[in-house]
């Protein structure tokens, strides 16, 4: 079974990398790229920062990236030294030298889970909790989505690598955002923090929250960006 598995993730590999011209090349590089979505994130900032007072902000970016580390030291520290499952771009792995590998980025020696989808889909789940936005959702996976499928096409995961990274993320999110919401309703923390009715309205997702779509219109910005610096520079 398992290396049934293992066979069908391969040949997955396989033909999602294949695909492959030099505007893909320069895009996908980009896209996967961290720094590429600062202005994303400063957008997730300000939409906050414009709803909620300073101390609430700040507890949910905290929250938002105990999420991410969570994801990431999962994925880096707990699961990879168990498997021990080599990246396919490590080149002693028989595969590598099928799969092609941009820029020559062949990442470190093991890959499973992708850290890389874990962090992505663990901010998108925590994001799609927070607000409860329907647009936002699916713009929000999908950029996680894509994020993730630019690590096959740059050729350092396999498909089941990016699941697994997934399910480590919404893991994650699941269990923060819980935990986030526990804390507000605490009544020495929520005094602490000051969190008022109106705040808690948003929060309880009975009032609609103005500004998300910042973060939808800046992400929208930056794809375009890329794709723009992937026509002129590829």
């Amino acid at each position: 079974m398992l290396e049934t598995l293992q066979q069908t993730d391969e040949q997955l590999l396989l033909f999602l990398n294949g695909f492959h011209t030099p505007f893909w090349d320069s895009f996908m590089w980009t896209f996967t790229a961290k720094l590429t979505w600062i202005p994303m994130y400063a957008a997730i900032l300000y939409v906050l920062l414009k709803n909620f007072r300073p101390s609430i902000s700040i507890v949910t970016v905290i929250a938002i990236a105990l999420t991410i580390t969570y994801a990431d030291q999962v994925c880096a520290t707990l699961i990879r030294p168990l498997v021990e499952r080599m990246r396919p771009s490590n080149p002693n792995n028989p595969i590598s030298e099928f799969v092609y590998i941009v820029n020559g980025k062949r990442g470190g020696r093991y890959g499973f889970p992708s850290c890389h989808a874990a962090n992505s889909f663990a901010l998108a789940f925590f994001l799609m909790f927070l607000f409860k936005n329907r647009f936002l959702t699916l713009f929000i996976l999908f950029w996680a989505a894509l994020n993730s499928y630019s690590r096959i096409y740059i050729g350092v995961h396999y498909p089941g690598d990016l699941a697994m990274g997934m399910l480590v993320g919404f893991s994650g999110a699941l269990l923060l955002y819980a935990l986030f919401r526990y804390c507000l309703r605490v009544p020495k923390i929520a005094g602490f923090l000051k969190y008022d009715i109106p705040e808690k309205l948003f929060i309880e997702h009975q009032r609609k929250i103005p500004h998300i779509q910042w973060i939808i219109y800046i992400g929208l910005l930056t794809m375009a960006f890329i794709v723009f610096h992937s026509l002129f520079y590829s």
